[in-house]
């Protein structure tokens, strides 16, 4: 069997490339379809066998996953934040690779791609089964669908749950939960000068949005956040406007904070509709909140293992977080879980998104440590 470190070593160029193409392939959440079937297809030219993709487009390849026996799932997300169906630009300066989604999760897929292979090739006989997930929809209003449907199909399997997400600097053990709203807004509108004084939506929305922000933080030690991430509405700039919408999230590391914010945010909603507001709210996304704890000795120990693995391929230690990614799912069944970066980078979330190419090679030591920890040893 070629060992790993050889195989790290030969493939990273290739990495490199495959990260590249990857990023050209746009795959906004609920429409992954053709990053999965491009990661699908690599696989199977690899030989891969029993590779599939699921009712959440997810492209599963169990390996010697055996009925009723434990298995560990990997996974790293095929989705990006951003809406664009067309391919985006790629592009490269000294270390800096810069793409939209390269780093989130682009980047992270890539290596777990690339030690599926290294499993395919060597066919290693391994403790329990191993099943490699490129999941779908973990950004925004993916609503971790991807994530809930592996969740379902391998819970009662499950030892551990490792998604490959972000950055090396710091390991995901906790679960920021979020509610995730629409809210619309309906009034009688009308011409700007001939019917001044009717209702605006927009004004209306506007002051929805002045009494959610006057919501004070608790100062308990969690962490709780909100935010109005987009509103649209109105005809014309001479129109009173008859309708108005926005998106509207609240997020917490705390389960109690997050009911307190949740009765906040209904408060205001009834409140409004009591001067006969015409105000409607959609529940279009929900993240649970929790932990698995630190108390559980299978939790401790992978948290500690992912530690000492990022510590030694980094030269530094990694801090525990909070945050709200795919593992949310199997944290808060109880399942051991852990959300680690295989990368270092910058500007996640914008178009200015770069990594540093030679963190790769870390990235891929760190993929390569974690993953291969469950090969029987001669």
């Amino acid at each position: 069997m070629q060992s790993v470190e050889n195989y790290i070593c030969e493939n990273l160029k290739e990495a490199k490339e495959l990260l590249e193409e990857l990023c050209g392939i746009p795959a906004p959440s609920n429409h992954e379809e053709r990053r999965a079937e491009f990661v699908k297809a690599w696989l199977e030219k690899e030989g891969a066998e029993g590779v599939f993709i699921d009712e959440a487009l997810n492209v599963i390849y169990p390996y010697h996953c055996r009925e009723g026996q434990p298995c560990a799932l990997y996974m790293a997300h095929t989705d990006t934040v951003f809406p664009d169906t067309e391919p985006m630009d790629v592009e490269q300066e000294g270390d800096i690779l810069r793409s939209p989604g390269v780093g989130d999760d682009t980047a992270n897929l890539v290596l777990l791609m690339m030690m599926a292979r290294y499993f395919i090739r060597e066919q290693p006989a391994v403790e329990q089964g191993v099943i490699f997930a490129a999941n779908s929809c973990e950004e925004g209003l993916g609503n971790l669908k991807g994530s809930r449907a592996l969740i379902k199909r391998y819970r009662k399997v499950l030892s551990q749950a490792v998604s490959f997400d972000g950055y090396i600097d710091e390991i995901c053990t906790r679960a920021v939960g979020s509610m995730r709203y629409r809210i619309r807004v309906k009034t009688e509108g009308g011409h700007s000068y001939f019917n001044f004084g009717n209702r605006s939506a927009i004004e209306r929305l506007c002051a929805i949005v002045n009494r959610l922000y006057q919501y004070r933080v608790p100062e308990d030690g969690s962490k709780t956040t909100y935010n109005v991430g987009r509103i649209s509405g109105g005809t014309s700039v001479n129109t009173i406007a008859q309708e108005a919408e926005m998106l509207y999230e609240f997020r917490s590391d705390s389960r109690s904070s997050m009911e307190t914010v949740k009765q906040y945010f209904e408060e205001i909603v009834k409140e409004f509709r009591s001067e006969g507001l015409d105000l409607a709210t959609e529940l279009v996304g929900e993240r649970p909140c929790g932990e698995t704890g630190s108390d559980n000795p299978v939790q401790k120990k992978l948290q500690e293992f992912c530690r000492d693995v990022i510590e030694k391929h980094m030269g530094r230690t990694p801090g525990y977080t909070a945050a709200s990614t795919d593992c949310n799912i199997p944290f808060s069944l109880g399942i051991p879980a852990v959300t680690v970066g295989l990368c270092l980078g910058g500007k996640a979330h914008t178009r200015q998104e770069w990594i540093c190419i030679s963190s790769l090679e870390k990235g891929f030591h760190i993929a390569a440590d974690l993953i291969c920890s469950h090969i029987v040893r001669e």
